[in-house]
Parts: structure tokens; C-alpha cells; sequence
């Protein structure tokens, strides 16, 4: 049942063992500010330690090394203790490495001695003084499937912290061809070609923001910390833009040095474990969607290789913030005429996580096309053919039967019928819930979307309304069908406050910049898609029955109708409980009213107790009652208008 949800969060900034018990959340702080002052004396400095804890990056395997599929090969990772604490391998803040970018994901590349599937490897050796070089080997056993990844790890001191400078990712290329030994940088054995980028290497160390929100077109002002790990000083040094970068949106802003080179920066020098800020401005992609802007490093008139800065920029498209703008509805409402057209409501009915083992695999029983986020074709499919998908660090890869592709936007998947149904083939909750069903087919179209708010890739389906009410599990082909119409128009209103905020998913509401307007699960409304509408068809009749309608509540102020927000919940204890009581706001229309029903049957509360019980809407019903006079019971002094036709 729905349970409305109001509560801040907050997150430490600390790792702490996951055991079986505990996940973690790590928040990016800013510490450019502080560090800044720095520069008032000086060109370089050093980056702070956490907690007594630092890393410089000495070695790693050469970027682009090739291990057969199937097979396990050991690499070598250098660091130096540049903090105040010895490392140890066991014990109390043991150091190890741990999967990262997302922190504690399944890698690809689990071999059978790490501690888990989180858990790549310990410190060798017993313990690093600070000052001295720290060795990780890490054991990876490569996929089956060909192909180039990019694996992220993170140096971490057990229940401590995560260790500044110590997150570094392996380029792999998964081949059967020439195998590459896995040879470690810096080299002795590099030709003349390379000479010049000896000895130069970069890790990102801070940045003013994790993500970007803006405007399309919209100017962005961005601040990096960059650690020079390499072996030499660098001289002229700037941030620019490259032929590989992975936004085609131009994103040139007037202030740039050159077309190509965004801020450059001749005076002094940066020493080797010395950190440098740029600061430089960009202009955000024009189209809306997810973005990822791309730029890179050049010291000593070179780019630095196998180094880049990666920006998530969510473009709005110039939509302001709406939570306090009123909805209003115009003089025909009153008397049914057609308001808007049935909205398409975006609702999220899966993270991707261990439960599909990170991936998804999508069909429809229609002809379907597989687009990127800006409504570029990737792909034709036939009715019943299968595509796998995953997101994995910044890219979204798709494999339609033949090879890997890959784009940076995310993915839609868009039947050629609108009344095709779509399939997550391997999501089966009879396998993994215990369901009756597979629960897993759903109306309209679905999305693979990460995001950066809490570093979730979800699957999105975008569906009519309608279609959506039909496939609620919030009751059941069973209940009395005027407790059925009453419950759908109070699920159809709740879904439009939240579709009329978002404005297609920005961030006004609880779920604002996720990309959806709703959650499938009861942490707004459980939705369980056509499987559950075959299952309970009488809910679509419910649905056809009250078409369009929604609770409407009267606004003084403005003279104006506006959608209500309407909570229901299971069973009350012989009153329903008014807004204020429970979430401490007056809310006009939701005020305690008795539940007789309730009260007769002895019935404990069980919910929130705001707004219609369900036990007592359904006892109303069977009494006699029509649904429109359980609406006016519950939620009261409202008016229920059809929005649509």
C-alpha cells in the first residue's frame, strides 16, 4: 500500500566493511575550496590525506592488455604510502582493493581467490611505511565474451576509509588474438614513438561536482583537482578537448583559449605528487537527456594518455523547479470536457542489480527498434528477438546476437505497435520472489538508465496511463468493483500529482532527476504490468469505468482547482489519521474520519492511517456505497474531475 515517504538522508564518508550486514554509502566531498587558498602561495601542492590515510599510483599494467577469454592472469598495481599511517594486511584498517565506479559492483573479472565478489585482493607483505611502495596482486579470470573493459578498483582501509589516490582502472582487451604480456608502466623498453610521453601521468583527485544539472545550452562553470603521478614536472599544462570525446554536442563556450583547448596555465611547474586546479567553463549539451562531456589533460604539449575527465551533465532543457507551482485546471473540467491528452507516466520497475546478474535481456512481440537517448537508431529487431543490455562505467553496452555495441547515451527500446507487450527475459520473480508469476512483460515502451543521484541503473517503462492502473497489484479481481473504481481514481491521481510535477522526470518531486515519476515497488505504488492485468482483468474495467478522473481540491489563494495528493492504506483502527498528525502539515482535505467498519471488527492500524482505509472503503462498498461517495467520505471537500477523454 502506499506509504507516503518524508525524510532527509545522510551519508558518511567512510568505507566500513560490507560483511554480510552493512552497505555503505560513500558522499564526494568538496575540498577544492579549502585546498585553493594553497595557491595564493604556490604552484603545486599535495592532496590531503583521510584520516591519516593517501596513495600515489607508481605502476600499473599497461592499458590494453589482452587475456584470453576464459583464461586468469595476475597484474601488479604500485603505490606509495605518501599518508601518515603504515598499511598493513591485516588487522585493524587492513588495506585491500575493492571493486569500484559503481563501489562494490560485480566485476567481470571475479577469479576464485578474491574474498568475495566485492573483495579483488589484500596488500602484499605484512606493512608499508609511509614513504615506502605498497604492491597489489590482483587476480582476474577474463569473461567469455570478446571484447575491450574498463575495470575500476579503489584502495580502501578496512572500516576506515577510502584512500585518496588509490582508485585506478585497467583497460582490457578480452581476445583470443596475440595475447599481450601484461607488462607493468613505467617501462624500459619503449620505442622512440613513445618517448615523449614518458614519465606523464594524471589521476583526478577532486571535483567541484560529481554531476552536472542544467539548461540546455546553459553555461557551466567546473573545477577539477589533478594529481600529477607521473615522473616528471610538467610545464605548460591546460585542459583540452580531443577527437575522441564522447559528446558530439558541441560544447565550446567563449571563454575557451582555442576551439581545442578549454584553459592552459605556463607559469611555474607541477612536480611529481603535486595537485593543480583548473578551473574552465562549458556550455551544456542542447538536447535533454543524460550526457557525458569528455575532456583530457596536456602537460609539456602532450595529452596525457589513458587519462580523462568525465562529466555527467543531466540537461533539463530549461525546466525550473514546479514542487510549488500550481496545477491548475480550466473551466471545461468541471463539466468533462477533454483537458490534456492521457499522459505517458514513466515508472521504474527494476534496478539492475545481482537479481539479473547487472544485466537485462529485452524482447517484444512486436517488430522493435533499439534507439539511443537522443533518437538515434542502434538497431532493427524482429518480433521475439532478444537484446542484452548493461551499463557499466559511463557506457551503455547492447549485444543484439553478434557483437558488443556501445553508446554513451542511454537506451530505449520502442515496439513499432503500441500494443505490443515488451518482455525483461531474465527477470522471472517466480525464480527470484517467489511470485506466482513471472511479473516481467509490460505495455509501452522500456529504458536502461542509470543515473548519478544514487548510482542505480534502472529499467524505465513508459507507458499510458491507463495501461499502468491496469497492471497495479494494490488490489485484486476479488474486491467489491466499487472499491476497485474508488482505489484506481485515488492510484490515478497520485501518479498524476507526481506525472505533473516531474514534467517528464526532473527534480521537483522525491524522485526528481531520477528520469521516471514513480517507483513500481510500494515505496509509491506496487505495479506488477500486464501479467498481473491478465491475471485481475476485472482492474481494467475499473480503470474504463472512471477514465481520466482525478481528485481535485480547491485552492483559495489562487482560484484555482489543483490536483490532490491522495494516500491510502491498508486498515485503520476505527479513525483515519489527518495529515498534520502524522506528517505535521494541514492539509485540507485529508482529515481524520471514523471507520466504523473497523472499529467493529477490533482492526489495529496498519499503515500511515492518511487519507481512505482500505478495509473500510471495501465494507462501504459492500454496504452499498458507490465509489465516488468513498472518494468524498476520505478525502474531503474535494471535487473528482475527468482530465482526459
Amino acid at each position: 500500500m502506499l506509504e507516503l515517504q518524508i525524510m532527509n538522508f545522510l551519508s558518511r564518508d567512510t568505507h566500513a566493511s560490507r560483511g554480510k550486514t552493512a552497505h555503505w554509502k560513500l558522499v564526494s566531498v568538496s575540498l577544492f575550496l579549502a585546498l585553493a587558498g594553497l595557491f595564493l602561495f604556490t604552484g603545486s601542492a599535495s592532496a590531503a590525506s583521510l584520516k591519516g590515510f593517501e596513495a600515489l599510483q607508481v605502476s600499473a599494467p599497461k592499458q590494453g592488455f589482452t587475456i584470453a577469454p576464459g583464461s586468469t592472469e595476475e597484474v601488479t598495481v604500485e603505490f606509495q604510502n605518501t599518508g601518515e599511517k603504515t598499511w598493513v594486511s591485516s588487522g585493524s584498517s587492513y588495506v585491500s582493493v575493492y571493486t569500484y565506479d559503481p563501489k562494490y559492483r560485480h566485476s567481470d573479472f571475479e577469479a576464485t581467490d578474491w574474498s568475495d565478489w566485492t573483495q579483488a585482493a589484500t596488500l602484499d607483505g605484512g606493512s608499508v611505511a609511509p614513504g615506502s611502495i605498497g604492491r597489489i596482486t590482483l587476480t582476474l579470470t577474463a569473461p567469455t565474451k570478446e571484447g575491450q573493459y574498463e575495470e575500476t578498483f579503489h584502495l580502501a582501509a578496512e572500516d576506515t576509509a577510502w584512500i585518496p589516490g588509490g582508485e585506478f582502472t585497467l583497460v582490457i582487451n578480452v581476445s583470443d588474438e596475440a595475447v599481450t604480456p601484461v607488462a607493468t608502466t613505467p617501462a624500459q623498453d619503449e620505442d622512440v614513438s613513445t618517448t615523449q610521453t614518458e614519465g606523464l601521468s594524471a589521476m583526478l583527485l577532486l571535483r567541484s561536482s560529481k554531476n552536472v544539472v542544467a539548461a540546455g545550452g546553459e553555461e557551466v562553470t567546473y573545477t577539477v583537482g589533478i594529481k600529477n603521478t607521473g615522473t616528471i614536472a610538467w610545464g605548460s599544462r591546460g585542459i583540452v578537448t580531443s577527437d575522441l570525446a564522447v559528446a558530439s554536442t558541441d560544447t565550446s563556450h567563449v571563454s575557451w583559449v582555442s576551439s581545442t583547448q578549454l584553459v592552459m596555465n605556463d607559469s611555474g611547474t607541477v612536480n611529481p605528487g603535486g595537485l593543480e586546479f583548473f578551473k574552465f567553463t562549458f556550455t551544456a549539451p542542447s538536447s535533454k537527456g543524460a550526457h557525458t562531456v569528455r575532456y583530457y589533460l596536456s602537460a609539456n604539449e602532450t595529452v596525457i594518455p589513458d587519462f580523462y575527465i568525465d562529466i555527467p551533465v543531466e540537461v533539463t532543457s530549461g525546466a525550473k523547479d514546479v514542487i510549488d507551482d500550481p496545477i491548475t485546471i480550466d473551466d471545461d473540467a468541471a463539466s468533462g470536457h477533454n483537458v490534456i491528452d492521457e499522459p505517458l507516466l514513466r515508472v521504474a520497475v527494476l534496478i539492475v542489480d545481482e537479481e539479473t546478474d547487472w544485466q537485462v535481456e529485452i524482447s517484444c512481440d512486436s517488430d522493435w527498434r533499439i534507439k539511443d537517448s537522443e533518437g538515434g537508431l542502434l538497431g532493427v529487431m524482429e518480433a521475439g528477438e532478444m537484446v542484452r543490455a548493461f551499463y557499466k562505467n559511463q557506457r551503455y553496452y547492447f549485444n543484439r546476437g553478434s557483437a558488443l555495441e556501445e553508446t554513451y547515451k542511454h537506451l530505449l527500446f520502442l515496439p513499432e505497435d503500441e500494443d505490443a507487450i515488451c518482455t525483461i527475459e531474465n527477470f522471472d520473480q517466480r525464480e527470484t520472489r517467489s511470485a506466482s508469476r513471472a511479473y516481467n512483460r509490460y505495455h509501452g515502451s522500456l529504458e536502461l538508465r542509470n543515473n548519478t543521484i544514487d548510482d542505480n541503473t534502472y529499467v524505465i517503462n513508459e507507458l499510458r496511463m491507463s495501461d499502468y492502473l491496469s497492471g497495479l497489484a494494490e488490489t485484486s479481481d476479488y474486491s467489491h468493483q466499487e472499491f476497485k473504481k474508488a482505489l484506481i481514481v485515488a492510484a490515478r491521481t497520485y501518479a498524476m500529482y507526481n506525472f505533473e510535477r516531474a514534467k517528464g522526470g526532473e527534480s521537483s518531486t522525491k524522485h526528481g532527476g531520477k528520469g521516471f515519476h514513480i517507483v513500481g515497488w510500494p515505496d509509491d505504488q506496487y505495479y506488477q504490468g500486464y501479467d498481473y492485468e491478465v491475471q485481475h482483468p476485472s482492474i481494467r474495467d475499473a480503470v474504463e469505468d472512471t477514465y481520466g478522473v482525478t481528485v481535485n481540491w480547491f485552492d483559495p489563494e489562487d482560484g484555482d482547482y489543483r490536483t490532490a495528493i491522495t494516500p491510502y492504506f491498508s486498515r485503520s483502527d476505527g479513525r483515519t489519521r489527518s495529515f498534520a498528525e502524522v506528517w505535521y502539515n494541514e492539509v485540507d482535505w485529508l482529515q481524520s474520519v471514523d471507520a466504523p467498519c473497523d472499529a467493529e471488527r477490533g482492526y489495529t492500524l496498519w499503515g500511515h492511517g492518511v487519507g481512505m482505509s482500505a478495509t473500510e472503503a471495501l465494507c462501504m462498498a459492500d454496504e452499498g456505497e458507490t465509489w465516488d461517495d468513498i472518494l468524498h467520505y476520505f478525502y474531503t471537500d474535494i471535487e473528482l474531475f475527468q482530465r482526459w477523454e
